[in-house]
């Protein structure tokens, strides 16, 4: 009978023992609270104790947590639109004053007010400088003032804003078939000015090189002609010089060379008088005796 008795005491009070424990591990925090109050705080890994049924643990996440923002539009300083969005890295710092702040929601209401945070700092710094300077790859200076602006604006949300990254910079939809426009005409233009000094490059190369041959030609030419004029002197010398040694020897060769030239044709015709001075070679039976060539 006090058998049956005690097991029910004991698995009660075994029962009352188990949940009466909790367990905190190495990436957690945990409150326990007491009708909503905070009565205990547990940041490190272990065994903790809290008053059954009165009591209850909230546990939350201890790790560095990662929140990337909405696409969101800026105007810099040279009223150029731009899309912009970012990562941020952040965690709980102070896990009553994060209580406090978010009530049960807990961190997915704290994303939510982080991230309108974020959004406010981005527009302050980036309206703040020209767009030229956020679309450039040097932007360190412009995410770690939108880090400390946020860090300073969730303090008091119990949050340690570690690190802000921008992740997009771009012009936004509407404006991008007009900046490719611009764009294309920069570099057709810049083509058209590529053609043009080719062209006229071209041209003086093709002016220089017409002028070389019409130089070279005609410097050809004259040395042709000098030739042919020293050819020429050289034979009438020779022609004068025979001349002046026979005469009559000349005139009979003369005469061959005409009947040459003038019986070529197949079909060559030739009238003239009988007793014509051409035939007299082609009359006689022999050619002119030789003479004594006079020195």
């Amino acid at each position: 009978m006090k058998m049956q008795l005690i097991l029910p005491v004991i698995a009660i009070a075994g029962a009352a023992v188990l949940s009466s424990l909790f367990i905190v591990t190495e990436k957690e925090k945990a409150l326990v609270l007491q009708f909503g109050q905070v009565k205990q705080v547990k940041e490190d890994p272990g065994l903790g104790f809290k008053i059954p049924l009165i009591q209850e643990v909230v546990l939350y996440d201890d790790r560095i947590l990662g929140l990337p923002t909405q696409p969101i539009e800026v105007t810099p300083l040279d009223d150029r639109r731009l899309v912009v969005d970012a990562f941020a890295r952040w965690r709980i710092s102070e896990l009553v004053t994060f209580r406090e702040a978010v009530g049960a929601g807990g961190t997915d209401a704290a994303q939510v007010r982080l991230d309108r945070i974020l959004n406010a700092a981005i527009r302050e710094v980036l309206g703040s400088v020209p767009s030229n300077r956020v679309l450039s790859e040097d932007r360190t200076a412009l995410m770690n003032q939108i880090r400390d602006r946020a860090r300073e604006e969730s303090g008091a949300l119990g949050i340690e804003v570690i690190d802000v990254r921008l992740t997009r910079t771009d012009l936004p939809e509407q404006n991008l078939a007009a900046t490719f426009a611009r764009m294309r005409a920069e570099r057709e233009r810049e083509a058209a000015d590529e053609i043009a000094r080719g062209g006229e490059a071209a041209q003086r190369v093709r002016a220089a090189a017409d002028r070389t041959v019409v130089e070279l030609t005609s410097e050809a030419r004259k040395n042709a002609e000098i030739i042919r004029g020293e050819a020429d002197a050289e034979r009438n010398g020779i022609y004068a010089e025979a001349f002046g040694r026979d005469p009559e020897f000349f005139a009979f060769t003369r005469s061959l060379t005409s009947y040459e030239r003038s019986l070529q044709g197949t079909n060559s015709s030739i009238v003239m008088q009988p007793d014509s001075e051409f035939f007299d070679y082609l009359r006689s039976e022999q050619a002119p005796a030789d003479r004594p060539v006079q020195p």
